[in-house]
């Protein structure tokens, strides 16, 4: 890539960065179009995960009962669910342990392993696991599998933010009241799932009433040679 190409690449990312502020009110007569919505989610679709093991999904709530629904128990989400062109529930896998079947339909089906590369990976993917203490209770295999759903997310709120798509990443709200909706409308799968988050996504209302303050590159690095 020529040094020009690039430049401008950076450019329209950083562009891209400063646009993106989180919405909390959204134009509710402006819609994303299927293609659009369809590129962000696929950004997510791609996003790294440990061992590729891709322990996420995506809600995306477009029914308005279940919105109102949502909505009795998000206190933070109150205007962006009644607003957002598209709004996101992300599950997380509550059962991604190095010897579940979920691990091992994803390595050898979706990964393509043999089965002696499967096992290899396996040993030591528990090793790993064993050693991070994320096989200690249900809690903190969940919370591991919930952390790498914040990657996706990321990258989804960029993606939208470069087709000038506003969002609002949303951890407001009762995580027991909204995983008893989800698990009364039957999403959770008997448990395989668990909520982590939720992103509203659309066109802003109003532009932010200011800019963007965040603290200088030399507050929050430290480079060591």
């Amino acid at each position: 890539m020529e040094v020009t190409a690039k430049s401008k690449t950076k450019e329209e990312i950083l562009k891209a960065y400063h646009f993106r502020h989180a919405t909390k009110i959204f134009d509710d007569t402006r819609k994303i179009s299927d293609e659009d919505f369809q590129f962000i989610l696929e950004t997510g679709r791609l996003s790294p995960s440990s061992i590729g093991l891709e322990p996420w999904k995506f809600l995306i709530v477009q029914n308005p009962n279940l919105r109102k629904r949502l909505s009795e128990v998000s206190s933070g989400a109150q205007k962006q669910l009644a607003t957002a062109s598209h709004f996101v529930v992300i599950l997380a896998r509550s059962d991604a342990s190095y010897n579940s079947p979920y691990a091992e339909y994803m390595l050898k089906e979706t990964k393509g392993m043999p089965n002696n590369v499967f096992e290899l990976t396996s040993e030591a993917y528990g090793k790993f696991q064993n050693n991070q203490k994320i096989l200690d209770n249900s809690r903190s295999l969940f919370d591991w599998a919930s952390k790498q759903t914040y990657i996706a997310l990321g990258n989804m709120m960029t993606a939208a933010a470069q087709i000038e798509i506003d969002s609002c990443p949303i951890e407001g709200f009762s995580r027991e009241g909204v995983h008893r909706i989800m698990e009364e409308e039957g999403l959770l799968e008997n448990g395989a799932w668990g909520v982590s988050m939720m992103a509203a996504f659309g066109y802003r209302a109003e532009e932010p009433q200011r800019e963007k303050s965040r603290q200088s590159v030399e507050k929050i690095t430290q480079w060591i040679n």
